[in-house]
């Protein structure tokens, strides 16, 4: 189905698992930042997504609501985005369920980060971590999007949902757009600063292995000195330096700054002085978010108006959707 609307319908979620990261802040929501005004776009706190882990229901509670908070924070406009919580619009959970009977086991068995999270939760391996794959489909067709912006390690759930969309249309015709994938090209992965192989990560056990956007300046320091670099002492980027060239990418999307232009002015110094200037580089990033973030939580009315006039948005152009599907399924009309 072609997306009539003259701007493009961009679709991103982000889970509330935990407070975000600078990963999350420089890889995706920067990049949400650059899209807002010209596309039609939805973005949402996937919470049903993040009880696929035990959680305590007020850390679940909490961690919404400041999630929420944050991307207004980072500079998301709610009068120019959705902006909402996945839970708040019913259709998700209903279309999913929908899909599942769409999507076949040995295609959610496939799926990479379902095999790695059963081994780092092999106590509480549950149907909803094996079928959330068919949720994030329903996430993103929806709204009929055409683009959602992912790192290159969801391109699996990308091609899922184009997978189980193009089956549903062949069988019912012409119901569901079929997305593809945006990979921003800077900034897309910003690594571990603890093991610079690994992504970044909110649920990291080791807290010196990334930076949340709230932690206290004097952390945000003393966490880009322990940074892990390598013995050989010089500043250039290189598959061999992955701990030097993770400083280098997130001086280069902290400032703007480009990998070639930072190796020339960082010619002839060493770690400590590359350390110190991201460091200062990222202070600059993370100092306005954090105050905005704590004006905004403290009007809890203005925080949650904002939820329920954009769940009412996003709820009003999935139904839509929902309606042709439940109608060429054969499901009676209330």
């Amino acid at each position: 189905m072609e997306n009539n609307d003259k701007q493009k319908v961009i679709f991103s979620g982000i889970q509330p698992s935990g407070v975000f990261t600078l990963g999350n802040y420089l890889g995706a929501i920067v990049n949400w930042n650059k899209l807002q005004h010209d596309h039609d776009c939805f973005y949402c706190i996937v919470d049903l997504h993040a009880m696929t882990v035990r959680t305590e229901p007020k850390d679940l509670r909490k961690r919404t609501k400041d999630s929420f908070a944050l991307l207004l924070a980072c500079g998301l406009d709610p009068d120019d985005n959705t902006i909402y919580v996945q839970s708040h619009v019913s259709a998700h959970a209903e279309l999913a369920w929908i899909l599942n009977c769409y999507t076949y086991m040995g295609e959610l068995g496939r799926m990479t980060q379902f095999k790695e999270k059963s081994q780092r939760h092999n106590e509480n391996i549950n149907v909803g971590l094996f079928a959330y794959p068919s949720l994030m489909a329903a996430d993103i067709l929806l709204y009929q999007t055409n683009l959602v912006p992912v790192g290159a390690d969801q391109k699996q759930h990308i091609e899922l949902a184009r997978d189980v969309a193009n089956r549903f249309n062949s069988i019912y015709g012409d119901i569901f757009t079929i997305p593809d994938g945006f990979i921003p090209k800077e900034g897309a992965r910003i690594m571990s600063l603890q093991e610079p192989s690994c992504k970044m990560s909110k649920s990291d056990d080791n807290i010196n292995a990334y930076i949340s956007l709230v932690d206290p300046i004097d952390v945000i320091v003393r966490k880009f000195k322990r940074a892990v670099t390598d013995s050989e002492g010089s500043i250039r980027f290189s598959p061999d330096k992955p701990g030097v060239s993770n400083l280098m990418n997130i001086y280069c999307a902290a400032t703007g700054s480009t990998i070639e232009k930072m190796e020339a002015d960082f010619s002839g110094k060493g770690y400590k002085e590359l350390k110190e200037e991201v460091a200062e580089s990222v202070v600059e990033v993370i100092r306005p978010i954090q105050e905005e973030f704590a004006k905004i939580s403290a009007d809890k009315g203005y925080l949650e108006g904002i939820m329920k006039k954009n769940a009412e948005k996003a709820a009003y152009r999935a139904s839509r959707t929902l309606s042709k599907v439940k109608k060429k399924i054969g499901l009676l009309p209330r």
